[in-house]
């Protein structure tokens, strides 16, 4: 995304993915800063994070993150954002999702799963930001 990244992370110590973060957002903006011939930070404050409680939360949370630049109008089919695993999630033949430890779903239905939620999740995103618009106003 122009403007932010998502991560769908499992932490497996104290901290880490804290850890983790800091040390991707630090080494970004020291390649940055030193490329584009300037200095201070690039984030605006700390990174947002959710916990996961459950394996329905996972598959609902890394669908939204699958739609995310089909909902701000960047591609048209998630599969056609570069950045995305999408397409490894849906890979019938070399998937490294399938009967794996983050989702219990063949990458048909996964893929399934998430097409029928694609025109939703963009008419969500308009009125989110309607709403916005009309509260800051």
């Amino acid at each position: 995304m122009p403007t932010h990244f998502h991560f769908l992370l499992k932490q497996r110590s104290d901290g880490g993915i804290s850890k983790y973060i800091g040390t991707i957002l630090n080494c970004y903006s020291r390649y940055f800063n030193i490329k584009h011939g300037r200095t201070g930070p690039l984030w605006s404050g700390r990174f947002k994070n959710v916990l996961v409680k459950n394996d329905e939360q996972l598959l609902h949370l890394t669908r939204y993150i699958h739609l995310n630049p089909c909902s701000a109008g960047l591609v048209e089919q998630p599969e056609q954002w570069e950045y995305s695993s999408f397409g490894k999630f849906i890979d019938e033949q070399n998937s490294h999702i399938k009967n794996s430890e983050i989702l219990a779903i063949s990458p048909k239905q996964y893929k399934k799963f998430v097409m029928d939620r694609k025109d939703y999740q963009r008419e969500l995103s308009k009125i989110k930001s309607l709403i916005i618009e009309e509260y800051s106003g």
